[in-house]
């Protein structure tokens, strides 16, 4: 008897070709979206479930009595009870690794969108002003190069340390804080969080949402930094206090933040981040940084990998 698979919320990678693979290893069903409520009716008979989102609680484990492994297609595996699952024998698999180069390379497009004010100067050509211009170039808004420039970053773990990488590859000087304590020895410059965010001029977030982690960079934390700073966000919502962040911006205290990652997901409408009164200031990405075409391809690739793991074992 072939394997039954059910894929909860396929829509959270898109629609990628090595989805296919799942049905060479077993009887695969997949779901753009599952709601709580349809948990138990979707899982059941299956001993195969890959989830992002969709959460995998004590509930749902004593009514699905062939689950035998949860996929988690993320790194982060909140959303599973890994305590009931082992409890139960049911193995619990996640993914790490995969989206290293997308999110380090999000985190300079996001920058260079902020710093070179690529929105205002695209703008100035299309609405027929530089058409009109006596000069063949235009200074309405000021941009710096990275060269010299501190880069502060917040969580030094695989992605920090690409991010690094390239950072010095800019010519910044590269200094981190350790959000747990661990990665100490990196050869870079560790310093307080309060003393990266007094000297950098650029603050990239790449560390977990934990107990330590949580309103991390709030209006005493945003109020160090210097006016000319561009704060980034490709870690977790509710590492910033996006009240205090959005404050921040009116008020200019920093120079401009990328968001790629929001407390709630998808954003709320009252987020104060929306109502921003210097919409130039702030850069707003759905949650994409991780998720390149070829990240979600090795991230597939890996979850096959688990389950044949499985199957061969």
């Amino acid at each position: 008897m072939k394997r039954k698979i059910v894929f909860l919320d396929a829509d959270s990678v898109g629609n990628l070709k090595a989805l296919s693979e799942f049905s060479k290893l077993g009887e695969y069903t997949q779901y753009g979206v599952t709601r709580p409520e349809q948990r138990i009716e979707r899982i059941r008979g299956c001993s195969v479930v890959i989830t992002n989102k969709v959460i995998i609680d004590r509930e749902v484990m004593d009514a699905c009595d062939d689950l035998r492994l949860i996929c988690i297609a993320a790194t982060g595996m909140n959303n599973v009870d890994l305590d009931y699952a082992r409890e139960k024998k049911i193995l619990v698999r996640n993914v790490a690794g995969y989206s290293t180069e997308s999110v380090a390379q999000s985190t300079f497009s996001m920058l260079f969108h902020l710093l070179h004010h690529n929105t205002y100067f695209d703008r100035y050509v299309k609405d027929g002003s530089y058409a009109e211009s006596p000069v063949f170039t235009h200074h309405g808004r000021e941009f710096w190069e990275l060269k010299g420039k501190i880069w502060g970053i917040i969580g030094l773990g695989t992605i920090g340390k690409r991010v690094a990488e390239i950072a010095s590859a800019f010519g910044c000087e590269v200094c981190y804080t350790s959000t747990s304590g661990k990665n100490l020895d990196t050869g870079y410059k560790h310093l307080p969080l309060g003393g990266l965010l007094e000297s950098s001029d650029v603050v990239s977030i790449h560390c977990p949402l934990n107990e330590r982690t949580q309103n991390l960079v709030g209006k005493d934390e945003l109020s160090r930094m210097k006016p000319t700073a561009y704060l980034l966000n490709m870690g977790r919502g509710g590492i910033v206090n996006e009240a205090d962040l959005t404050l921040a911006l009116d008020k200019q205290w920093i120079a401009g933040a990328g968001i790629d990652v929001m407390t709630r997901e998808p954003i709320s409408k009252s987020n104060p981040l929306v109502h921003c009164k210097n919409p130039e200031s702030l850069f707003i990405t759905p949650h994409i940084a991780w998720a390149s075409l070829e990240s979600r391809n090795l991230l597939i690739g890996k979850l096959v990998r688990h389950i044949q793991e499985f199957i061969d074992a």
